[in-house]
């Protein structure tokens, strides 16, 4: 089984720009999908993006255009760049993968946070208005 580990997150202002990191130890997803879910208090969790096993890249709806996800094979590594931050994006980021996971990923998208089976203990984004 791999770590994940979340960085990055933190407060911003309204418009503001963070980017998260997940670093993968002891165990590579060269071959399965990874993704960022994010929870706010109160609501359920979001799957607001995922790239599959061949780079392809999806996001949620309420983050399309804004956030953008990348991989670094050789440093292990996922990013969430979320540019444009809003209030509504405050919650609790989550790295999350599947070391066997060969779909879509707007598919992968679609099947929603319960698709991943390993997950790192997250990163709080806060934006005020």
């Amino acid at each position: 089984q791999g770590q994940l580990v979340e960085s990055g997150g933190g407060s911003v202002q309204a418009g503001g720009s963070l980017t998260l990191s997940c670093v993968v130890s002891g165990h590579t997803y060269s071959s399965g999908c990874m993704g960022w879910i994010r929870q706010a208090p109160g609501k359920e969790r979001e799957t607001v993006s995922v790239i599959d096993s061949v780079q392809r890249k999806s996001y949620s709806e309420s983050v399309r255009g804004r956030f953008t996800t990348s991989l670094n094979k050789d440093k292990n590594t996922l990013y969430l760049a979320m540019n444009d931050l809003r209030p509504e994006d405050t919650a609790m980021y989550y790295c999350a993968a599947d070391s066997s996971c060969f779909a879509e990923s707007s598919y992968i998208l679609r099947q929603g946070p319960s698709r991943f089976d390993y997950w790192g203990q997250g990163t709080q984004v806060t934006v005020s208005s």
